[in-house]
């Protein structure tokens, strides 16, 4: 048994916490839209995956911590860190929404923050620093936006331990989390260039085409949300209500580019899958396009609470089933996977 773990741990994707990432967010806007038992559920599951997950990485820094810095500092891996971030604090935004428990939800945002701010500095300075470059036509990919989208997760979590944050405090938590909000807005305007500039000029094959691209959508709606969450929270900072009509812009236009990605992705899956006929076959990135169809759900149904735009709220009502659809059938291929390789192992 501790074999069986100590293997599991060496070689643990760090992505495996976009698992987490794509629980959480259909788990709290399945609550949010009165699916309070399915939401339970997922909490639920959520606990034990993130348990497990933090254990076996855990494990895999004291026992092969030369795996983990090369990991965190590379260009394939190094972005996918940014999911123990985002899942750490949608998990603690779990807490807070289905249970009201605040201080789990105050102690996952410090930590989230405290995993945040040493990947993103050791990300970036290894990239500027070391020897051997990024390459555009081969190492950036959808997944280099996850460190905007850990960067959007911080600032929801920060607008929903307010209310049990000092009075005196609400104001730097609510500056705290614009911050991080206007940020992680940057990041992702600056990535997208990037990520668009490679589809359009270098010559992409099926193989290159992972579900890793959905997170161009993902980011984007995290960032509505962020913005969404900031505006439900006007009336608790003078500075807030003055910057509102910009703010309510500011997440129109993210949720426009979200729903853009939509169409576009879905064609070029397409393409990929039946003009290419590319395999369907399950493997953790595909978590990367489960999250995405979550938040979207999330994300449209509280900037329509907060415009006070009923036809958003429709939609999040239609795109839950479709989020919760393709967290089935990622999740019916996690567990085959499981079981195919418990049985490999006793044979």
């Amino acid at each position: 048994m501790r074999n069986i773990v100590r293997q599991e741990a060496e070689r643990l994707n760090p992505g495996g916490f976009a698992f987490v990432m794509a629980t959480g967010i259909i788990s709290i806007a399945a609550y949010r839209l009165g699916m309070e038992h399915v939401a339970k559920i997922l909490f639920y599951i959520n606990n034990v995956a993130y348990a497990v997950l933090i254990i076996l990485t855990s494990i895999r820094t004291v026992l092969f911590p030369s795996g983990v810095k090369d990991d965190a500092c590379g260009f394939a891996q190094g972005p996918a860190f940014f999911t123990i971030v985002a899942g750490t604090c949608v998990l603690g935004s779990q807490f807070v929404i289905l249970s009201k428990n605040f201080t789990v939800g105050i102690v996952l945002c410090i930590f989230g923050l405290a995993l945040w701010a040493v990947l993103i500095y050791a990300f970036f300075t290894a990239a500027v620093t070391g020897d051997r470059k990024p390459v555009l036509a081969t190492d950036v990919d959808g997944g280099w936006l996850l460190y905007a989208v850990g960067t959007q997760a911080i600032s929801i979590l920060g607008t929903l331990i307010v209310p049990d944050v000092q009075q005196s405090l609400q104001d730097s938590v609510l500056l705290f989390s614009a911050a991080m909000h206007f940020l992680g807005s940057g990041l992702y305007l600056f990535t997208i260039i990037l990520i668009l500039y490679r589809l359009l000029f270098f010559p992409i094959e099926p193989e290159n085409l992972t579900p890793l691209y959905w997170i161009n959508m993902g980011a984007a709606a995290i960032t509505t949300l962020a913005g969404a969450s900031l505006m439900l929270n006007a009336e608790r900072w003078v500075f807030l209500r003055e910057v509102l009509p910009f703010l309510k812009g500011h997440t129109l236009f993210f949720w426009s580019v979200t729903t853009w990605w939509i169409p576009l992705l879905v064609m070029l899956n397409a393409w990929r899958h039946i003009s290419k006929r590319f395999p369907i076959a399950y493997e953790p990135r595909y978590w990367g396009m489960v999250f995405p169809l979550g938040m979207y759900t999330a994300c449209s149904l509280q900037l329509g609470r907060a415009a006070r735009l009923p036809f958003l709220v429709g939609i999040s009502r239609v795109f839950i089933y479709i989020a919760l659809a393709a967290w089935l059938a990622a999740f019916i291929g996690l567990v085959h996977r499981l079981a195919r390789i418990r049985f490999f192992r006793a044979v």
